[in-house]
């Protein structure tokens, strides 16, 4: 991977973290973006603000976890992206925000169910919710790697929310879902008790989605 790569990938993170706050899915600087690259990944540094941020505050973290010199801190919650990112190789990508809705549930310890198909976008039949943890330690990252088996994004008790994927424009897309879908289920539950989809249905809804979007190659 060449240094113009690389600068390119921060950018696109920094971007990413614009985005996340101008759709309404973060607050100030509460989230944090990471995205593999070779020998490792990158990170957005600890507490700075988003507006302020250039491509060389983004911090590269080795394949080993270590941090070379000469760099900002990495964020706070480096453990839960470097867990994620060397346990799943389809994940190419970790969004984690603060969303208002996905953390309203997160709050009262409750998952998302299969109240709208769409929740299969996240990969299963529910998106579970971690326990809660200490932000930053290694029992926050043990609880979300669980969480997110089988899955692409999960909810963090008393905290927030992560979403993967393989590329940072999927991840984001898919933590913008899964905010809609905590609004809509939060507002349902308003009205009562939301009917639930039977798990034979979602079976077929995780099928239909393995080739969901996907296009014939060009000249076909």
């Amino acid at each position: 991977m060449s240094q113009t790569d690389t600068q390119e990938m921060r950018q696109d993170i920094i971007d990413a973290c614009l985005k996340m706050n101008a759709l309404g899915i973060n607050q100030g600087s509460a989230g944090n973006i990471s995205q593999r690259v070779e020998g490792g990944l990158l990170i957005t540094p600890s507490g700075m603000p988003y507006d302020t941020l250039t491509p060389d505050d983004i911090v590269f973290m080795a394949a080993d976890g270590s941090v070379p010199p000469g760099q900002k801190n990495p964020s706070s919650e480096w453990r839960f992206h470097f867990d994620i990112l060397t346990a799943r190789d389809d994940a190419g990508a970790v969004v984690h925000t603060h969303a208002m809705f996905a953390t309203t549930l997160a709050c009262l310890h409750r998952e998302i169910p299969a109240f709208h198909y769409m929740v299969a976008a996240a990969g299963g039949e529910t998106i579970r919710c971690a326990p809660y943890a200490t932000f930053g330690t290694q029992a926050l990252s043990d609880y979300a790697l669980e969480a997110l088996r089988d899955r692409r994004a999960c909810l963090l008790a008393n905290h927030g929310m992560i979403a993967l994927g393989d590329t940072l424009p999927k991840a984001l897309a898919l933590a913008v879902e899964v905010e809609t879908l905590a609004a809509q289920y939060w507002r349902a539950l308003q009205a009562g008790d939301p009917v639930l989809l039977p798990a034979d249905e979602m079976r077929r809804v995780l099928k239909k989605f393995q080739t969901y979007g996907a296009q014939p190659d060009d000249g076909s």
